[in-house]
């Protein structure tokens, strides 16, 4: 899996920052306008020769989103859906320790692999995992907030 630093690399400086929101724009008012299947882009250069490429809508849109959360010189990975990942990728990227992920494997919690002696998480599966506890702390906080709010503690 790429290191932390390739992810910090990939902050722009404010100059590409503001290229990279100015290149979002154009393609979002492209796609906005556009309702065919392949849209085909065109580099000349200063000799004047062409370069053409031809790339579905789905396609640019995700270049358009990227480009977009680069704009705000944010750091991003970009990861293959079906990617698996050792306890200790998986822990670092939820922010919790290697043996917290082990446990919640194996309550059964977080599905997982076994190559040998060691777990593998398909990323698919920790993304859901991370938006299902996410959702359960949600309701756990708003669950006190409406208790704090019927006892009149004034929250």
């Amino acid at each position: 899996m790429a290191n932390a630093q390739a992810a910090i690399d990939t902050v722009l400086d404010e100059h590409d920052a503001a290229l990279a929101q100015a290149a979002q724009r154009c393609l979002m008012a492209a796609l906005d306008h556009s309702r065919a299947d392949t849209i085909r882009l065109i580099a000349k250069g200063e000799d004047q020769a062409e370069a053409v490429v031809e790339l579905p809508p789905k396609v640019l849109r995700f270049m358009a989103d990227l480009l977009g959360v680069m704009a705000q010189r944010q750091p991003v990975a970009v990861l293959p859906q079906k990617l698996e990942l050792s306890t200790q990728e998986v822990a670092n990227m939820l922010n919790v320790s290697r043996p917290y992920v082990v446990k919640e494997i194996e309550a059964g919690h977080l599905p997982c692999r076994k190559v040998g002696r060691h777990r593998r998480v398909l990323f698919e599966d920790m993304i859901a995992y991370q938006q299902k506890s996410r959702s359960e702390s949600d309701a756990a906080l708003q669950a006190l907030a409406d208790q704090a709010q019927e006892l009149g503690l004034g929250y």
